[in-house]
């Protein structure tokens, strides 16, 4: 009963307004409230100032209008029923200024009280939109003809008595044109003050919603290339492109696996996340593409756009700066530096994300494969490339003689330590012999 006592208080309170309420529905719900206390309001004034001028009407008209309309509210706090307590408001607006003004007389006896009627359709207007509202202000409009006709036939034979004086009936006139205008002009303006409150309120979401969509754009170009993140909207779009040649890195940490066994979780996390997160700077800077992050290797790529008009040296001049940075680096507080192993490949490879949930941009072909297994076999703080990237930058830089790898399947492959940019004027340098290592790259 306590319940039911508090939904009831709640709704009259709120005019019934709930939190699943849509902006539209809760702004009719405030209008008819708004307009049922004006005309509440309105009617006493008009029965206290007719009373002050002289005439002695009688209240039961105005004292039945103000019955209807508490009643109408106290239903619908009761039962919650919007739909009936909207129609039954506009009917008791409708009618009530005719009924009353036929029991005045005529037009010019009751002043022009069926003016008080245009809030139904104002408010039908409002609320139901304007197909809705049209058969509401047609109701209007013929109980205005039919009084007005009848007016007019009884006005010679003396039916229509003039019990009001007439300066009580043109100050009630100007009262009731005045009363109405703004009866009207403050509905307008609730229901405009409403509406630009949802149509700010539709702003505030509309732009709170554009910077989260700013948001999981950059999220999405963290994760993938900017064209590959377009096509990827497209849920039928098949994302997956043949690139004929393509510079591929790796850089493993060395003994990384025996340097973790001695820290704590949240340590290994701040080690990685500060070595990679100046990596993607360095990557960035380069206009290269990160690839992903396995483990403690950081795999990078150039020449997946037309963008880059060199990604070959992009990707050389990443790896020395990736060196030299981490050989400089003194925030890690390890009794000596931190050193890589980097292995370059350039070749044809297929590139695409696969997969629904938790997809990845990744590479694949046998050009990732060199490079992955030629950094594995790679010494501490040795970038070491195949023959296709030396080719491209042989003139250019200063490498290390040539070191054979025989690998199965594919016979013997040369791979070339890049040692430094070179010198003004100076030309490609190899140093030292050539041996021959056993690798076996199919596993």
């Amino acid at each position: 009963m306590q319940t039911e006592a508090t939904t009831f208080l709640q709704r009259l309170r709120s005019a019934g307004v709930t939190p699943e309420d849509s902006d539209d529905l809760r702004q009719q719900k405030s209008l008819l409230y708004f307009v049922s206390g004006l005309v509440s309001v309105a009617a006493a004034l008009w029965l206290l100032v007719y009373w002050l001028a002289g005439p002695r009407l009688s209240s039961s008209l105005p004292f039945a209008l103000q019955v209807a309309i508490s009643g109408n509210l106290f239903i619908y706090a009761a039962w919650g029923n919007f739909k009936v307590f909207r129609n039954a408001l506009l009917g008791i607006l409708l009618f009530f200024p005719f009924v009353a003004q036929w029991a005045l007389g005529d037009f010019v006896t009751a002043s022009g009280l069926v003016l008080w009627g245009l809030l139904a359709p104002l408010c039908a207007l409002l609320c139901l939109g304007v197909e809705e509202s049209g058969p509401w202000f047609f109701a209007y409009v013929v109980l205005t003809v039919v009084t007005g006709a009848t007016d007019y036939f009884l006005a010679d034979t003396g039916a229509a008595t003039n019990a009001v004086p007439r300066q009580i009936s043109l100050l009630f006139f100007a009262l009731n044109f005045a009363t109405i205008s703004i009866l009207v002009y403050l509905s307008m303006r609730f229901a405009i003050a409403e509406r630009n409150r949802t149509l700010l309120k539709l702003e505030d979401a509309h732009a709170r919603l554009a910077i989260e969509q700013a948001r999981s754009e950059r999220l999405l170009l963290n994760i993938l290339p900017a064209p590959v993140a377009e096509r990827l909207k497209d849920p039928t779009a098949r994302v997956a492109d043949g690139y004929s040649e393509v510079t591929v890195m790796f850089a493993d940490i060395v003994n990384f696996t025996e340097l973790a066994s001695k820290m704590s979780p949240d340590a290994v996390f701040a080690l990685l996340n500060h070595v990679f997160g100046k990596f993607d700077e360095m990557a960035e800077q380069h206009g290269l593409e990160k690839i992903k992050t396995i483990g403690d290797a950081y795999m990078v790529a150039g020449g997946l756009d037309e963008q880059h008009p060199d990604p070959c040296q992009a990707i050389a001049e990443l790896a020395l700066d990736m060196c030299a940075w981490l050989a400089q680096d003194d925030t890690l507080n390890f009794s000596r530096p931190l050193q890589l192993r980097i292995g370059i490949g350039t070749g044809p490879v297929v590139a695409g994300v696969v997969g629904k949930k938790k997809f990845i941009y990744d590479l694949w072909g046998d050009t990732v494969n060199l490079a992955h297994r030629i950094t594995s076999e790679s010494m501490p703080n040795t970038i070491l490339c195949d023959s296709t990237t030396f080719l491209r930058l042989k003139y250019r830089y200063v490498f290390e003689d040539p070191v054979t790898l025989r690998l199965k399947g594919k016979g013997m492959v040369s791979v070339w330590r890049l040692l430094t940019r070179p010198r003004p004027n100076q030309g490609s340098v190899y140093l030292g012999e050539s041996p021959t290592l056993d690798i076996d790259l199919t596993g």
